[in-house]
């Protein structure tokens, strides 16, 4: 698993929450490729005067994170004024797709598994001429049809910003200032393109395009969905996002239907050609479907996932109390 090859380089960017980008960039750190890896850290400046307080910490601590290594190499950026998410990955991963034709992508709240690098850089190569793949996700929900999914890839309409890859010539398509958008909603074939990888798609478009929102995200998707392109996701997922597991200031014994489990078998993934399963992706869309169908589904992923988290603390917490019993008979 650690054997010589051309790696994509990572990039990871980062902002005010020293836990999070610590866990995100740690575990990065422990994959079987890291030192085959060039690591870029982009840290982005603080908002206001509270958030520069724990803007400092984070960027004091990736400066001795790069210190460390473990990495190919590690360059890092770390800017004094606000940029906001969107120009920061916007600009930062163009530069790299300049220098190296493809990028890894990370946000600072995302856990990996040990063969992330592995299989983002298997999929990068396997698909980097296929001109019907988007983009590599790292991340895949739980869905109920993986189950009894006996291949290692599916593949759906919309790609996933927790965890992804992409080649310069994809990312090259987008015209981030949205010059057809005045024609989506007057267009039923542009509109039905882009709903088919969620019927949220149209609403955080309109938000974007109005400044309700800053998304670097929906463009991306906006401009996949009109390019008739797919994102190919793991059965498995490789990327966990710490923001559902309670972790999180806000999110204290949350459950969320996007919650999943990463991959501890590592074993190569086997790649297919893309080919649409139609019941993963109804299944998928569900989770995007900003209707009443959506919002019952969505509650009941919760709850199942809730209910997998208990059982898995309960799990950790018998494995735990046998080992604590067994040193003290040793003692």
């Amino acid at each position: 698993m650690g054997e010589k090859r051309i790696c994509a380089p990572a990039a990871v960017f980062v902002y005010k929450r020293i836990d999070y980008a610590e866990r995100t960039l740690c575990a990065l750190r422990k994959n079987f490729l890291a030192l085959q890896t060039d690591l870029y850290i982009f840290s982005d400046g603080p908002k206001n005067e509270k958030d520069q307080p724990l803007v400092a910490q984070v960027q004091d601590f990736v400066r001795s994170f790069a210190a460390q290594s473990g990495f190919r190499s590690v360059h890092v950026n770390l800017s004094s004024r606000n940029q906001g998410l969107a120009f920061s990955i916007i600009s930062g991963v163009s530069e790299l797709l300049d220098k190296y034709g493809r990028v890894i992508v990370l946000e600072d709240d995302l856990l990996v598994s040990r063969d992330f690098l592995i299989y983002m850089n298997d999929a990068l190569d396997y698909y980097e001429k296929d001109s019907r793949i988007w983009s590599v996700s790292g991340y895949a929900p739980m869905l109920k049809g993986l189950r009894r999914w006996d291949q290692d890839v599916f593949f759906f309409y919309r790609a996933s910003s927790w965890g992804w890859a992409t080649w310069k010539d994809r990312w090259a398509q987008v015209d981030w200032g949205m010059a057809d958008y005045p024609q989506l909603f007057s267009s039923p074939d542009k509109l039905w393109k882009l709903v088919r990888g969620g019927t949220d798609m149209p609403g955080m478009l309109r938000q974007q395009m109005e400044g309700e929102i800053d998304s670097w995200a929906i463009r991306w998707c906006y401009t996949q969905s009109m390019a008739d392109m797919l994102t190919v996701f793991p059965r498995i997922s490789r990327v966990r996002n710490l923001g559902n597991d309670g972790s999180g200031t806000h999110t204290t014994g949350v459950a969320s239907e996007f919650d999943t489990v990463l991959n501890e078998n590592y074993k190569p993934c086997v790649f297919q050609e893309p080919e649409l399963n139609w019941r993963l992706v109804k299944e998928f869309r569900l989770l995007y479907d900003i209707g009443l169908k959506g919002k019952l589904n969505r509650r009941w992923q919760r709850l199942k996932i809730r209910g997998w988290n208990q059982v898995r603390r309960s799990v950790k917490r018998m494995i735990g109390s046998r080992e604590l019993k067994r040193a003290m008979k040793k003692k």
